[in-house]
């Protein structure tokens, strides 16, 4: 009986425990689920590019470019505005240098970065600003440091550029941000909303397995004991007295 009364009063405030919780998740997922993730992603404002195919051409020897990145382990071919260049990643770093000279490109800047930001933003309004960044804000979470390129759009659009690499690895907007807050708090990572197996999310998924369990073995005891069928008959009784009254 003492067991019965725990696993009940168990049951009882694990239920008010996962209560709020749950509402949030499910409050979470209908707002992320109305907002058009091209729209959170940036990607209706960025300029589509128009495949350029590589010739085979005498390109700079890439060895060259290999040797001067520590621990090299990557080289691609691409172009970057609108000519040939290679990318050699390292285990610590990451280059890039002119496929014609052997020049080195990288870090890139500011007048670059603010080419690539023009090129690639589709969008009304024009760029406004845009600086080297050692420590973003927190919608952005990659390597560091960045360029940020700003927009005057309505979306008050965000660019972020790699100085590595010439590429724009994030794109951020008033939307984004919007649909940022409320995937903290359905994977209920509030330090770097980005890790899904994070301690407190955890802890309720074990909570919630256990208000299941309790609320099972509750189940057990109650058709053990004739609770259900003694219910059935006390209803079936109280039918039939309604209808003889009528």
């Amino acid at each position: 009986m003492r067991f019965k009364r725990l696993i009940h009063a168990v049951h009882r405030w694990l239920g008010l425990l996962l209560a709020l919780q749950i509402l949030v998740w499910m409050t979470s997922g209908v707002v992320m689920s109305f907002l058009a993730i091209e729209h959170v992603r940036g990607e209706t404002a960025a300029a589509i590019a128009a495949p350029i195919d590589l010739t085979v051409e005498n390109y700079f020897p890439p060895a060259g470019a290999i040797a001067e990145v520590d621990g090299a382990k990557e080289l691609t071919l691409k172009t970057w505005l609108g000519r040939p260049v290679y990318v050699v990643r390292g285990a610590a770093s990451t280059a890039m240098f002119d496929a014609d000279t052997g020049e080195r490109l990288s870090p890139i800047a500011e007048p670059a970065a603010r080419q690539i930001a023009e090129s690639d933003f589709a969008g009304e309004g024009a760029l406004v600003r845009i600086s080297l960044l050692s420590n973003p804000p927190k919608e952005y979470r990659g390597k560091t440091p960045v360029w940020r390129a700003e927009f005057s759009d309505r979306d008050e659009t965000r660019l972020y550029i790699s100085p590595e690499t010439g590429e724009v690895v994030s794109r951020r907007n008033r939307v984004w941000r919007f649909y940022d807050f409320f995937w903290m708090l359905h994977i209920m990572d509030y330090r770097e909303r980005e890790n899904f197996n994070n301690p407190l999310i955890r802890t309720f998924a074990a909570t919630g397995f256990l208000f299941a369990l309790s609320g099972a073995t509750l189940v057990v005891f109650r058709l053990r004991g004739g609770r259900y069928a003694e219910d059935v008959r006390r209803r079936n009784t109280r039918a039939k007295a309604a209808g003889v009254e009528k």
